[in-house]
């Protein structure tokens, strides 16, 4: 299977010819109660069903990825980008244009995740994507979401940058939307406000965005849309500025000022900037065209390099249109969606610990292949984490396919627990990927003891502040989960009574919140942290008995769904009274067991529950449904859904439940005829 353009579900494709397993053999031992004994049956009927699903979706290359789904906005600045180009094509726009009705509720509007509230800046892109595919605006499901965006507010109150995008075809003035000049490239590393003091991900999309906003171009608008303003004579009415005595106040006036300066940049110190924007894309340019494996910086570069004067069949602009094609996915019924990132990094090292968890033997030729592809990966350049760490060594590994600038702690902690649990006929090779990555990630620890994902000490609060920066996160602070992927590693790997694994202990026991929880940047959200925080305290030598570990675990089981699972809701990241409460789902359940059962409690009744709720919810495919969102990519702004987490977590959850429960291979033989399909 080729990572490039691909049908939905790549991952989880039905296992085709491949023989059935059959019906595991009966899971008890002596004196074994009836009870737990069926609920271990129902486990490793759910355990043989589910590896086999995983197994049979591994690539010939070794890999394994699941779809990648955010919102339609994606779908619709594909459109745009297109129309801007002058590449958008009719089945392009059609196909994409039948997934983006799809989404749209009866209401006409569009939100970011299936059963989250309707979205403005959502809305109106798919809205103008759907006017781009030639429906009415007339018409009832586009009457309804055009007076939608007017009773709320229209345009105006729309993101900063949906209003970019607009701005690309004369919908909105550039003078009406904040700036952010090109000469910030030049800041020194130590200024304030620097490029390195923004995350990577914001770092990369808003270097080209400098770019765009010094040029201010203006594309012919197919159409217009004064359907979709409050009061089209007056699209951006003046709102009234934040005293001074704030800090709202004074970065709109620092705003004021960068609008003036666009004026009177010295012509000279302009193209010097931008020379130096423009090199700064094209060094940071992937293998496959892609910038840091992420859609948005990937169509803002396409724009900003075309604005720049190169042209559509220029070596660096043709393989990064090759990449935003290898982003999309055809559905069977011939609908098309983009996804914003690709994970097959953290897919692969998640199948390989899944399959462990669930008995594969260490040598299958399965691991072994995704291993070999893993070591493939290893980063072994210096990024841009570099800035901050210019004595460290490279290592570790990235997120996606091609993805060599911008390695990050949690994929490197968790292919290290991976490659740890695979014999390798060439175990030196993986010890010395292992070693590098370790080093690196200790490299990597924050002054206050926890990690960030990607850069260190990437804890400024000058970014989030600029009137410019509206779509999200823009630094990489540490966070409890990538802290708690991290210092189970270094305790994997035996230095769990070093300094820096024990500050990154105190770290989790200092950010324990006062529920007992701990907050989950990259899912969702208390269940995720407190599911990755409990293995990693006892696995660096915490004991059950810790008062941390047991309100960690009192609060798991409060927290238990009334049906046995457990979940939580997007809305959990704005609203506390959601921590923890949610319709179960596969993945939140099995993040939840993952804690329990670290915390030695597989005997309680909450465990056999949640348990038999993933026996019972399982399809006979393997795999489980799960349509919410679970996944992060900005806390409270971007929901993500990783197709591939509805199977891992529940993977690994089961087979740990066995493990626990049988006291070792015993209850595990069942996996132990699984054997990889010809071809795999």
């Amino acid at each position: 299977m080729s990572p490039q353009h691909h049908q939905a579900e790549p991952a989880l494709s039905p296992a085709g010819t491949r023989p059935a397993l059959g019906e595991p053999p009966a899971v008890g031992l002596v004196g074994e109660d009836p009870g737990e004994r069926d609920t271990a049956r129902s486990a490793a009927r759910a355990v043989t069903l589910a590896a086999d699903r995983l197994l049979s979706s591994q690539s010939p290359e070794g890999w394994w990825k699941g779809d990648f789904e955010t919102n339609v906005t994606m779908d619709a600045e594909d459109l745009l980008l297109r129309e801007f180009l002058g590449i958008r094509t009719s089945e392009q726009t059609q196909a994409t244009a039948a997934w983006i009705r799809a989404k749209q509720r009866p209401d006409g509007t569009w939100a970011t995740h299936p059963d989250g509230a309707a979205d403005l800046s959502t809305t109106i892109e798919g809205y103008i994507a759907l006017r781009l595919a030639g429906d009415d605006p007339r018409a009832p499901h586009m009457a309804a979401a055009s007076a939608w965006v007017r009773e709320h507010g229209g345009v105006a109150r729309s993101r900063v940058f949906t209003r970019i995008w607009l701005a690309l075809f004369g919908w909105w003035r550039w003078e009406d939307l904040p700036d952010l000049p090109p000469e910030v490239i030049l800041l020194p590393a130590w200024a304030p406000l620097n490029l390195y003091s923004f995350s990577c991900w914001a770092r990369q999309a808003i270097v080209p965005l400098t770019i765009v906003c010094a040029h201010r171009p203006t594309a012919p608008a197919p159409f217009t849309i004064d359907e979709l303003h409050t009061d089209p004579a007056r699209p951006n009415p003046p709102r009234p500025r934040a005293p001074l005595t704030t800090w709202e106040g004074v970065f709109q006036r620092l705003d004021g000022a960068l609008h003036r300066w666009h004026a009177v940049a010295p012509p000279a110190l302009r193209r010097a900037a931008i020379r130096a924007a423009v090199t700064w894309i094209i060094r940071r340019q992937e293998a496959d065209g892609c910038f840091n494996g992420i859609q948005p910086p990937l169509v803002y570069s396409i724009i900003a390099l075309r604005l720049c004067g190169f042209s559509l069949n220029h070596p660096v602009l043709r393989s990064a249109l090759e990449a935003s094609e290898a982003f999309t996915v055809r559905t069977p019924d011939g609908r098309r969606w983009v996804e914003s990132c690709q994970s097959p990094v953290w897919d692969t090292c998640l199948a390989v610990t899944a399959l462990t968890d669930a008995g594969l033997a260490p040598d299958n030729p399965a691991l072994v292949k995704a291993a070999d592809w893993l070591l493939a990966k290893e980063v072994t350049a210096r990024g841009d984490w570099s800035v901050r760490r210019p004595r460290l060594a490279p290592g570790g590994w990235a997120f996606g396919f091609h993805n060599r600038n911008y390695p990050d702690t949690d994929d490197t902690a968790e292919v290290v627990l991976a490659l740890r649990r695979v014999q390798h006929p060439r175990p030196d090779r993986v010890a010395a990927a292992i070693g590098r990555a370790v080093s690196w990630n200790l490299g990597m620890q924050s002054k206050c003891g926890g990690w960030g994902a990607y850069d260190a000490d990437n804890t400024s609060r000058w970014p989030a502040r600029l009137p410019f920066c509206d779509f999200g996160e823009v630094t990489d602070p540490p966070s409890a989960d990538v802290t708690a992927h991290v210092v189970e590693m270094l305790a994997d790997v035996g230095r769990a009574g070093e300094a820096a694994t024990r500050r990154g202990v105190d770290w989790l026991l200092r950010h324990q919140e006062s529920d007992g929880s701990w907050y989950g940047r990259w899912g969702v959200n208390h269940v995720y942290g407190t599911g990755a925080v409990l293995p990693a305290l006892v696995a660096a030598g915490v004991p059950p008995r810790h008062p941390a570990v047991r309100r960690g675990v009192r609060w798991l089981v409060d927290h238990q769904n009334p049906d046995g699972g457990w979940g939580e809701k997007w809305e959990s990241y704005t609203d506390p009274a959601w921590r923890g409460r949610g319709p179960s789902t596969a993945s939140q359940t099995a993040w939840a067991l993952l804690g329990l059962l670290a915390a030695g409690q597989h005997d309680r009744a909450e465990v056999a529950a949640g348990v038999r709720w993933l026996a019972r919810t399982q399809r006979e495919d393997g795999c489980w449904d799960e349509p919410e969102y679970t996944g992060t990519g900005f806390p409270g702004d971007l929901p993500l859904n990783y197709h591939l987490y509805r199977l891992v977590f529940p993977l690994s959850a089961l087979g740990r439940y066995l493990t626990a429960v049988g006291h070792g291979a015993g209850a595990q033989a069942h996996v132990r005829t699984i054997t990889v399909p010809t071809g795999t």
